[in-house]
């Protein structure tokens, strides 16, 4: 059966790296940031452009999960609503999948010390340090309905880990 695995949290908590972590762990695996769906310029956001991010985000997942080579499908977003994720779930085909949901959160000063340092290597704006600040209640056990890992003290090596053993891998 295949593992498709989400994993949400606030701009800068480390989903990416800990996903480009679990790629390696997980084998063989197929790994997608939606983020890299948003790349465009201008950057717009209108119902026009989140329909067809969500509608790319789909299509490449269906085709992850259709294709016989891959036994985990990674998948990570901001994903700050459960209606969101639910929303693509309900487009996917999900026969013979297991589906885990899985929330990495950060207390602020972790978060804000983690932001900091991308700001500094020029990987990040500063106006990304607020925006992710004011979103992180959104993460919390009573709002998302998924597994949570603080990854405040943790790096993403050891957070991959984390989501490889609640997979028994």
């Amino acid at each position: 059966m295949k593992r498709l695995i989400f994993v949400n949290g606030t701009m800068g908590v480390g989903k990416t790296s800990t996903c480009k972590e679990l790629l390696g762990i997980l084998q063989p695996s197929v790994f997608l940031d939606g983020d890299w769906c948003w790349y465009m310029n201008p950057f717009r956001v209108t119902d026009e452009t989140k329909h067809m991010v969500e509608s790319n985000i789909c299509f490449l997942l269906n085709n992850f999960l259709s294709c016989s080579e891959y036994e985990n499908v990674i998948f990570c977003w901001v994903m700050h609503q459960e209606s969101i994720i639910n929303n693509l779930l309900k487009k996917l085909n999900l026969t013979n999948v297991e589906v885990y949901k899985i929330t990495l959160s950060a207390s602020k000063e972790a978060l804000t010390q983690r932001i900091k340092k991308a700001i500094e290597n020029g990987e990040r704006t500063f106006d990304v340090l607020q925006r992710s600040l004011d979103r992180l209640p959104l993460y919390q056990e009573q709002e998302m309905h998924t597994s949570h890992i603080d990854v405040s003290n943790i790096s993403p090596v050891q957070a991959a880990k984390e989501i490889a053993a609640m997979l028994g891998a």
